[in-house]
């Protein structure tokens, strides 16, 4: 099979069926509280990579994957009001497994060299449903933070969230300053990376919905 005809097949699939794979019942009776903003941080990526799709672990083509705990990241963007929120772009960009960030003044503050095969920045839209999908590793924790995500959410080709989502029970949590600094309100940055049952590879999930401070008079769906 071509390899491009497969690698779109699997992110075509991956798209579709990420809301069928993680739906749980109750999944959104959770009280609908704003995601707290969190620094950007200074490794944004300077030069994006050449591939920026959802798939993190493989760069276009390539036949070798990124290093690390294969997780499945996805969730809902909705409003305050819990209607979905289509056509939000998604952001996301996290160290490598070296603890690496792809940016040029960033070498890894804990490793010798980045991964080359991770591709460490991706994007994805939402549909008409608010819900988004990435392939990516299980963060790792670098110098004095402890492992994170970063968010940026863009409605209309504005910012509307700038954020950070971290392993719920870590220890370096206790230890990280951003996450003191903010307080309680962290809790809503949280997130359980759960072994998928049956996976042979090891793969975990993460849920993580973003809610935005806006209302269906912003216009949108």
């Amino acid at each position: 099979m071509n390899s491009n005809l497969h690698r779109r097949d699997f992110l075509r699939r991956a798209t579709l069926g990420s809301a069928a794979l993680f739906t749980v019942p109750g999944a959104f009776a959770e009280a609908l509280t704003i995601t707290p903003p969190m620094t950007e941080g200074p490794f944004y990526p300077d030069q994006l990579p050449l591939d920026t799709d959802n798939d993190l672990l493989r760069i276009n083509d390539s036949i070798n994957p990124g290093v690390g705990d294969i997780t499945h990241l996805h969730g809902r963007v909705t409003d305050i009001k819990g209607n979905p929120v289509s056509n939000a772009r998604v952001e996301i960009w996290q160290v490598d497994n070296q603890g690496a960030y792809i940016h040029s003044k960033d070498g890894g503050l804990t490793g010798p060299k980045r991964d080359d095969n991770f591709q460490g920045f991706g994007r994805f839209m939402t549909g008409r449903d608010g819900r988004y999908y990435f392939r990516t590793i299980k963060p790792v924790p670098y110098g004095p933070r402890t492992p994170h995500i970063h968010f940026a959410i863009y409605r209309n080709n504005k910012r509307a969230l700038t954020t950070q989502c971290f392993i719920a029970g870590d220890q370096g949590n206790a230890k990280d300053g951003l996450v003191k600094r903010l307080g309680e309100p962290v809790k809503h940055l949280m997130v359980s990376f759960k072994p998928i049952p049956n996976s042979k590879a090891g793969e975990l999930r993460a849920k993580f919905n973003i809610i935005l401070g806006i209302t269906p008079d912003d216009g949108h769906e």
